[in-house]
């Protein structure tokens, strides 16, 4: 046994007094055992995530590391390939330039699968997110989310994969980094309003006061749906159906009333007024009556009547009622008016009229006071 493992030794062993065929020979068969043990390995590896990880990650309660692990297998492996490749031609006896040419080379493409790994791990992540968020109901802001998530974590691996490369290779980092930082800065004051706008529409996303779908109303009264939180501006469809594209900075610092959330039930009311002579108890009576026969209005909270003020002609009448689709309000509000003046002339109540009594002097009858 022990000769034929000094056997297996000088074979492999490359020496002084080989030929030169044979001394590379030696060397070509070492680096292709090295590469051929380290494919094995990889292989290997490539096998244990496929049919054992799997049952490791069984135990926990999500199926995110599943599936990380089986978007990181292919590179895994093909970093343990090309670290044989790398050890495979440090046993062949190359130039020392060609072999820092071949290890830089290989150390280049280990850093881009590094952040190939990294991105899918990232990737793999946001998509799991996106699924569980669909599945609680709140997949919309997840989806808009992901891109602007993506983006800036690539930003983030391909400058820290870029000064990994020039530190190794000896670059200056500390000059790239500070050129780097002046150009931001330039490009940041040239680009400020653009800039506010996607900050802005970043806080809206991460603040979330209202989200596609829902009805709000900007602080100069207008009413509209919101169609679109985009980073730079909000599309918003009015109710004469066209479309508001607002700056999102606008958005910010501004008041905005969201009229379906926390709850979608809205208050509508209505103003009328009576004469003096009316009972004020029958109008609230009538009030509430109509109030209550529409079908839209809730019952809880109950409609309110109210007598509110004394008017130059008439006593003002305030009704107070609640429906729980903001969309149909102007509609409930036109059956209620509808119904009110019908059932006051069912109930002869007067809905007076502003009455000016005007008395026009000639200029016989004028007097003038000095």
């Amino acid at each position: 046994m022990p000769s034929l493992v000094e056997m297996l030794i000088a074979l492999f062993t490359p020496g002084t007094t080989d030929g030169s065929a044979i001394f590379w020979a030696k060397h070509l068969l070492l680096a292709t055992l090295v590469m051929g043990c380290f494919w094995l390995l990889s292989q290997a590896v490539a096998y244990i995530i496929s049919h054992w990880a799997s049952r490791l990650t069984a135990f926990t309660r999500t199926d995110l590391d599943d599936r990380i692990l089986k978007r990181l297998a292919p590179s895994i492996s093909l970093l343990i390939t090309l670290t044989g490749v790398y050890l495979a031609l440090r046993t062949l006896p190359l130039p020392e330039k060609l072999l820092k040419t071949c290890a830089g080379g290989l150390f280049i493409i280990n850093v881009v699968i590094i952040c190939v790994m990294l991105y899918r791990a990232l990737n793999e992540t946001l998509l799991w997110y996106v699924e569980r968020s669909q599945d609680q109901g709140d997949g919309t802001l997840a989806r808009q989310m992901v891109p602007l998530a993506e983006k800036i974590v690539m930003l983030f691996i391909v400058g820290a994969a870029l000064i990994v490369v020039f530190k190794h290779f000896h670059y200056d980092v500390l000059s790239l980094v500070t050129a780097l930082g002046i150009g931001s800065l330039a490009i940041g004051m040239a680009a400020k309003d653009t800039l506010s706008h996607v900050i802005s529409g970043f806080t809206l996303m991460i603040d979330r006061p209202f989200q596609i779908g829902d009805r709000i109303k900007l602080g100069n009264g207008q009413t509209g749906d919101v169609l679109d939180i985009g980073l730079r501006s909000t599309k918003i469809q009015g109710l004469d159906t066209t479309v508001l594209i607002i700056p999102n900075s606008d958005l910010c610092n501004s008041t905005v009333i969201n009229m379906v959330r926390p709850s979608s039930v809205i208050q509508g009311r209505t103003t009328v007024g009576v004469g003096y002579d009316s009972d004020v108890e029958q109008v609230k009576r009538v009030l509430l009556e109509i109030a209550c026969s529409c079908d839209e209005v809730l019952d809880e909270p109950a409609p309110v009547a109210l007598f509110t003020s004394f008017g130059d002609s008439a006593l003002s009448m305030l009704l107070l009622f609640w429906v729980n689709n903001p969309t149909r309000l102007g509609a409930v509000t036109d059956q209620i008016n509808s119904a009110i003046i019908r059932r006051f002339r069912e109930e002869r109540i007067e809905i007076p009229f502003p009455i000016r009594t005007i008395q026009m002097q000639t200029p016989e009858t004028a007097t003038t006071v000095h």
